[in-house]
């Protein structure tokens, strides 16, 4: 692999920051090279969502271990993705650049010392007292016994996760400050692969076939971590944890977290919230909101993460160098971009809900009946695809100004709102359904308060142009709608139809649609040089 280098072609200790300040060496082939991976791993993923839907379907079994597995997966947020990531990238390159080898491998082993005893002590209170925990988690299951139980032997096996991926995102942090984009962003396809490979291979021998979704994560969770290792090892960087409670950089990144943690808690604070009402539902509930959301990441993971990648070094360079003109052109240019990708990807899983669903999922373990509820929550959650991408590229806005506590302030207004219509919504008896639409429309409190803080802080200007450019848009989405309308006829048909069948249809709209309103656009006099940037 590229990461792999021999010794004499080791980059120098401010090759990362020269990368940087080259858009064609450094952001682009950075983002070009994580945006590719973050592909591979969201294909894998789908196919891991169809492989579990066509082995396990909607039953209470998927139920308990999406709502097992959803707790460790988005406290890894927190400690993993979140608060700690955040803090630690930017202690971690000041040290690569100001210090020796010998104190950046220091500081890289008092953090994983620090973060690791830290979820470890976690870890074992969560297995020991699962039982007791599992109440407040999931109260709609307490009534069947069975389920309860399973729930908290999947929850005992999944929570250990939590650990792993953390340590995981310190190597990725590490390597990723070395240049060394592609192997982080590839891990997280061995989850996928893990998930694939016990939901074929391990099922037959549990109790439980669900159960083997759920040590697939824990053995996922070992294989991204161990995988890292000898890449970290090529640049003498493998963490070895050494406790020292009086490291400076440690009390630096301890010191930087709070912020973050007081905006991630309310956030776990919502899931909770969201997992207790899903438990309250009918089973199958959590599945078909699992299911929706899944084909709503596919374009929100991988466009979404692309654009954020350019956006945050650039904005943070126009900082630097005080071009507010350019900084305003740049969070211009992102929006523009996400409305031209969120809008027809919107607009296209809401007239094919359901043929995107009877193609991938629908078999005897998923019938129908789970296509329709499950298309419910798909449009309630595509509704906010517009919002969920412009939070990506409008929170850059204030991170490139070292303007942390505005977008934390702002999720926590949004976060609340989210609780608040969870709670109305059920109930006025809108289920699942208005779970997803909840968190769409607390998603567009988000970004437009992210957009009128930009606005007011005199850094964002819809630049000329925007009246054609929607013309534009809305023409070239009416022509790919009419094309959807007419060409997916009626979806319940399509059940009849053998799997090839539907695979060719599918593409037919996919591809078509996609040809559709790209022709439409530059037959309208869209032309590169406008969204090239």
């Amino acid at each position: 692999m590229s990461e792999m280098q021999p010794d004499s072609e080791r980059v120098e200790p401010n090759a990362t920051l020269n990368a940087a300040n080259s858009p064609k060496r450094g952001l682009l082939k950075a983002s070009g090279v994580t945006g590719s991976m973050t592909m591979v791993s969201r294909v894998l993923g789908l196919v891991r969502d169809v492989t579990i839907a066509r082995i396990f379907g909607a039953s209470d079994g998927t139920d308990v271990f999406f709502l097992a597995n959803k707790i460790p997966n988005f406290m890894r947020r927190l400690f993993a993705e979140g608060a700690f990531n955040q803090a630690f990238v930017p202690v971690l390159a000041e040290y690569r650049t100001r210090k020796s080898l010998i104190e950046v491998h220091g500081l890289v082993n008092a953090a994983a010392a620090s973060l690791g005893s830290f979820l470890l002590l976690v870890t074992l209170v969560v297995i020991t007292a699962a039982p007791l925990i599992a109440i407040p988690l999931a109260p709609g299951f307490i009534d069947e016994p069975a389920k309860f139980e399973l729930f908290v032997e999947m929850f005992r096996i999944t929570f250990p996760y939590l650990l792993l991926i953390s340590m995981t995102a310190l190597c990725s942090a590490v390597l990723n400050t070395y240049g060394r984009f592609a192997v982080p962003a590839i891990t997280p396809a061995l989850l996928n692969i893990s998930l694939i490979a016990c939901a074929f291979f391990l099922t037959p021998y549990m109790r439980e076939p669900e159960l083997a979704l759920a040590w697939g994560v824990l053995i996922a969770g070992f294989a991204q971590l161990l995988f890292q290792l000898p890449f970290l090892a090529r640049i003498q960087l493998v963490p070895v944890p050494k406790p020292n409670k009086l490291h400076e950089g440690v009390a630096r990144i301890k010191k930087l977290m709070v912020p973050a943690l007081f905006g991630v808690s309310v956030s776990q604070i919502n899931l909770l919230l969201d997992t207790l009402i899903a438990s309250l539902l009918v089973s199958g509930s959590v599945s078909w909101l699992y299911y929706s959301d899944r084909l709503m990441e596919l374009p929100l993971g991988t466009f979404g993460i692309a654009i954020a990648i350019v956006v945050l070094p650039s904005l943070s360079r126009r900082h630097a160098e005080q071009s507010m003109q350019e900084f305003s052109e740049t969070l211009d240019w992102a929006f523009r971009l996400v409305c031209l990708i969120a809008i027809p990807s919107t607009l296209a899983l809401m007239l094919i809900a359901e043929p995107l669903l009877v193609t991938l999922f629908q078999n005897d373990n998923f019938p129908q009946s789970d296509v329709i509820r499950a298309s419910e929550s798909l449009r309630a959650y595509a509704l906010g695809l517009l919002a969920f991408m412009a939070i990506k590229i409008f929170a850059p806005g204030y991170y490139a100004r070292q303007n942390t506590a505005t977008p934390v302030r702002i999720g926590i207004i949004a976060m609340t709102t989210n609780m608040v219509l969870n709670i109305v919504f059920y109930l006025n008896g809108l289920a699942h359904v208005g779970l997803a639409l909840a968190t769409s429309l607390a998603a567009f409190l988000n970004a437009g308060l992210l957009m009128q803080g930009l606005r007011a802080d005199g850094v964002f200007r819809f630049q000329p142009g925007w009246l054609l450019f929607t013309a534009r848009i809305v023409a070239a989405n009416g022509v790919m709608a009419y094309f959807l309308i007419s060409m997916t006829g009626d979806w319940q048909a399509w059940s009849n139809w053998d799997i090839l069948t539907r695979v060719t249809q599918l593409a037919v709209l996919v591809i078509g649609g996609v040809v559709l309103y790209s022709g439409m656009l530059f037959g309208s006099g869209l032309r590169w040089k406008h969204i090239y940037r």
